[in-house]
């Protein structure tokens, strides 16, 4: 059984207020779906930016899943807010057992701890931004969580560190690659491989 059909049922029966265990959620989509690739956009605007992507990955290695695979760093322009300094972007992949929901936690708890603060405003300015693209093909919408992003086809500072490491990944809303994503992409704001390139 797909985990996207169990996942489809468990938040078809939260809608109707019915109660079901997290932990024999978190087991049915361990038991059916044992390893799961995760695509992780990480992006930093304020303090030292590099050093804010460094220790998010050296703390979800630690805590979450070792990294298999990293882009470059890109330098972008805000999007949806020009009056802040400009991001550090980068992807990362991860193979993990984490169910989404735990996932989240603990990516919340990251972002907290390298100084995320949330006054409630859209693309405001932070130290750590850590979002989660992909869960494998898994489609997700709840109250506090969407799966894949919704607005990643939108955003070249997504599609192009993105497309550097999966170009061929198939995205499961709209059945395009990456690589034809941003290809299509309508956002003009330009994003620059950054000048201390890294690989992790």
């Amino acid at each position: 059984m797909p985990i996207a059909y169990l996942t489809e049922i468990f938040y078809e029966c939260c809608s109707t207020k019915a109660i079901i265990s997290s932990k024999l959620i978190t087991f049915a989509i361990l038991y059916f779906n044992p390893m799961n690739d995760v695509y992780i956009l990480l992006g930093s605007n304020l303090g030292n930016r590099l050093l804010n992507i460094i220790d998010a990955t050296e703390l979800i290695s630690n805590e979450i899943g070792s990294i298999d695979i990293a882009s470059g760093l890109y330098e972008t322009d805000p999007w949806g807010n020009s009056n802040q300094d400009k991001f550090l972007n980068q992807v990362i992949k991860l193979s993990i057992k984490e169910a989404p929901l735990r996932l989240l936690e603990k990516i919340l708890s990251i972002e907290q701890r390298l100084g995320r603060k949330r006054n409630g405003e859209q693309n405001s300015a932070r130290t750590i931004d850590i979002d989660i693209l992909f869960y494998g093909d898994l489609t997700l919408n709840s109250d506090i969580l969407v799966i894949p992003h919704p607005r990643m086809q939108l955003r070249n500072f997504v599609l192009i560190p993105l497309n550097e490491i999966a170009p061929h990944l198939i995205h499961p809303v709209f059945g395009k690659s990456i690589y034809r994503l941003l290809k299509c992409c309508p956002d003009k704001l330009e994003v620059r491989p950054f000048d201390s390139l890294i690989k992790l």
